[in-house]
């Protein structure tokens, strides 16, 4: 599964994406939100993750703007404690998943693998 990873911290983009390539996913990288919605242009990746807070364009926005423009990839939000508003606000937008930092490698596996199992071939 190709997978586009939204964050701008560079150890924790670093971390997802040697986790998720450990799982045998093709994995896009992209530091901001500009870039993000770029590369998925791009890319048409089968899944987004995407951190909420990010310079140029938020994960909130991303979700937002693929949604407005009836591309429905689904995409897992990043969320860190205490954004429960946040987060309900990105399922209101479209969001299909979040999950609360810091997380375990393994609870990302099993998410990521939930959304493989429900991809159209």
């Amino acid at each position: 599964m190709k997978i586009l990873i939204a964050e701008d911290d560079e150890l924790m983009l670093r971390t997802l994406e040697m986790r998720l390539k450990k799982d045998g996913h093709e994995v896009i990288m992209a530091r901001d939100g500009r870039d993000a919605l770029m590369r998925i242009e791009d890319s048409n990746p089968d899944l987004v993750i995407s951190d909420i807070m990010m310079p140029y364009s938020s994960g909130l926005e991303i979700v937002g703007s693929l949604r407005e423009r009836g591309n429905y990839i689904p995409i897992i939000i990043l969320s860190g404690m205490g954004q429960e508003d946040v987060v309900l606000e990105a399922f209101k937008l479209g969001a299909d998943d979040f999950i609360t930092k810091p997380f375990s490698p393994n609870e990302l596996s099993i998410r990521v693998k939930r959304f493989a199992l429900v991809r159209p071939r």
